[in-house]
């Protein structure tokens, strides 16, 4: 089916990794194609942990940070020495539609990128709010303090873009200039939650408030060393087989569901709402 695009040995392409749509590791493959000038165009250069569910979304699944035994050498590479394993990882660089298609012949549904790249890894080219709601609360409440978000930062002069996590929050990125550090764009982050938070009583700005029922939570600590986020257009183990998904801020509002942005559907859509991000870089206010 594929094996005239790259040179990707395949691997049991009949396996269903979402039960519930019925969806084979083959259309996932088929997805991963069809948006990947998308996904490449934000990823490259960018170390990347996977989640990889061989036996579908069902079943446990498990986290890579180090390219596994077997990764043809083709696959370009990022070696760090990593704190918490004690010893040198090699990160994944997703350079390549090769590179792109092998990971989801991997069953590698869960695509997740670090806020910096390779050549500059510890200096941030974006500050990330990760919006995150606490149940009662849910994702149309998640929608109306994102879009608070926005006009604070607007207020600032700053250009911001909006993604779903593809679970039950929201992501907003304000590209930046280099020469920032990680401990920068979290305290700035952090400044603008505390901010939202005095404004509202929904939502909170501190971790040890973060889990308190019906609230909204401004996660800052994902602008840290080595913390990933979904990568956009990445799916997510979730049944529907959901969609991180770049958005128009004109599409923003409560009435949105994290479901409506789904393999089936976003694999269609032409557009890309953050084709000009990286090209946006901005000093924070």
């Amino acid at each position: 089916m594929f094996e005239k695009l790259t040179r990707v040995e395949f691997s049991n392409l009949d396996k269903i990794l979402y039960p519930e749509p019925g969806i084979t590791k083959a259309q996932v493959i088929e997805y991963y194609i069809r948006v990947a000038s998308k996904i490449l165009d934000f990823v490259v250069d960018r170390p990347l942990t996977i989640t990889r569910f061989p036996n579908g979304i069902n079943e446990k699944g498990f986290y890579e940070k180090d390219a596994p035994s077997g990764t043809p050498s083709w696959v370009e590479m990022y070696k760090r020495y990593s704190e918490s394993a004690k010893r040198d990882l090699n990160y994944i660089l997703c350079n390549s539609l090769d590179t792109l298609i092998w990971l989801a012949n991997l069953a590698a549904l869960e695509i997740h990128v670090t806020l910096s790249k390779s050549k500059s890894f510890q200096e941030p080219d974006a500050a990330l709010f990760d919006i995150d709601p606490e149940p009662p609360a849910n994702f149309g409440d998640a929608t109306e303090a994102t879009l608070l978000l926005k006009e604070k930062l607007d207020g600032l002069g700053l250009v911001s873009y909006v993604k779903t996590s593809g679970k039950k929050g929201l992501h907003v990125l304000v590209p930046i200039r280099e020469g920032y550090s990680f401990s920068q764009t979290r305290e700035f982050v952090h400044l603008i939650g505390r901010r939202l938070a005095s404004e509202s009583k929904n939502i909170v700005s501190e971790m040890s408030e973060s889990k308190k029922p019906g609230t909204i939570f401004i996660d800052y600590l994902q602008n840290s060393h080595g913390r990933t986020m979904a990568c956009p257009y990445s799916l997510r183990a979730t049944p529907q087989a959901t969609v991180s998904t770049p958005l128009r801020w004109d599409d923003v509002n409560k009435k949105l569901k994290p479901e409506d942005f789904n393999m089936v559907n976003i694999a269609k859509v032409k557009d890309d709402p953050w084709r000009d991000m990286m090209r946006n870089k901005q000093i924070l206010g």
